[in-house]
């Protein structure tokens, strides 16, 4: 029998039709060495009152990333039936088994949720819940909000971000959208490789996506939390659920033009930052030093922008490997409270 055809294995216990609020879970069994008849039980809210308009609130995606998360689960807690006007679904963390071990990737089977869409009810456990969100809760939602960071191994300035899109009435919706969030940075984001993302999945049914990258490092911090809790207040008020204008205010608008603004190490060693951050960069300076480590008396293999423009990202840990992102560069389009 085709996949697509197959009855999900995840039961919700909570009912996407009932006004009020409700917290349950996303049950998927899995039976595993230490629980015979075990499920993985995936936390879930849903908010609901009157007609409106419905948002696919979404954290830890990646299981090492954790504003997203922290801010989740303080609005899935706080967030009043009365206050909305139509619906909000919250899944603070998408991939709970990786999020549990702190881990980018799930530990039962190595998978990585936002490279697994569109996922299948008859595969692995981390296929399961990317089916179970394509099939069942992305097709309830208007608006889809999917928190990332960088996780313990990139750091990114706090942006919120869409992509580039064939439908342009869509994209300019999802651009609106990020502009509503109210993050510092706002950008027009390219990926290395869209095939299995979650935002792809999302796009093609041509929801209104927004995504972020709120620094990372493995943790969160006190500005990035802030951001992340107030973008999504402010998101949900520019889908008219809740009450109230968005508080933005200045953003710097970002651009990832071309395949250029990607740098990758091409040694292993002990990276030495040359620009932090933020910085201005410009074509041919040196972003960072990688530093052999086997030995002494080496010079050090230097790493150039190709082109100009501000520093986005960059590898978070001291160490650095071949073929790791070691920095990516941003052009700027402008400074506004553009909406």
């Amino acid at each position: 029998m085709d996949a697509c055809r197959l009855a999900s294995p995840i039961v919700p216990t909570v009912d996407f039709g009932t006004k009020g609020v409700q917290h349950g879970f996303l049950r998927l069994p899995y039976s595993g060495d230490d629980s015979a008849w075990g499920s993985v039980m995936i936390p879930i809210s849903v908010i609901a009152n009157g007609r409106g308009p419905t948002a696919l609130l979404t954290g830890g995606n990646h299981g090492d990333e954790y504003e997203g998360p922290v801010a989740l689960f303080d609005l899935a807690r706080s967030l009043a039936a009365d206050a909305v006007r139509g619906r909000v679904i919250i899944v603070p963390a998408m991939n709970y088994p990786a999020f549990r071990a702190g881990t980018r990737t799930s530990p039962i089977d190595k998978g990585n949720l936002n490279r697994t869409f569109p996922g299948r009810p008859d595969g692995t456990i981390t296929e399961k819940i990317a089916d179970y969100f394509t099939r069942h809760l992305l097709p309830l939602a208007d608006v889809v909000l999917d928190f990332h960071s960088g996780g313990r191994t990139l750091e990114f300035l706090p942006y919120a971000a869409a992509h580039e899109l064939p439908d342009k009435e869509q994209e300019r919706r999802c651009f609106a959208a990020v502009a509503a969030f109210g993050a510092p940075y706002s950008m027009r984001m390219r990926e290395i490789d869209a095939i299995g993302m979650y935002d792809t999945a999302a796009e093609v049914m041509g929801k209104v996506f927004v995504t972020t990258e709120l620094a990372g490092g493995g943790t969160a911090r006190a500005v990035t939390v802030a951001i992340a809790r107030r973008g999504a207040r402010n998101l949900l008020q520019h889908a008219g659920i809740l009450d109230g204008q968005p508080e933005t205010g200045p953003t710097l608008w970002l651009d990832m033009p071309s395949s250029e603004c990607f740098g990758f190490a091409e040694d292993d060693g002990l990276v030495e930052p040359r620009k932090d951050l933020g910085d201005q960069v410009r074509k041919g300076e040196v972003l960072a030093c990688i530093h052999p480590t086997g030995r002494t008396g080496t010079a050090p293999a230097e790493h150039r922008a190709a082109l100009d423009g501000v520093l986005a990202a960059r590898h978070f840990p001291g160490l650095v490997k071949v073929g790791d992102c070691l920095a990516v560069v941003a052009t700027v389009e402008e400074s506004t409270t553009r909406a």
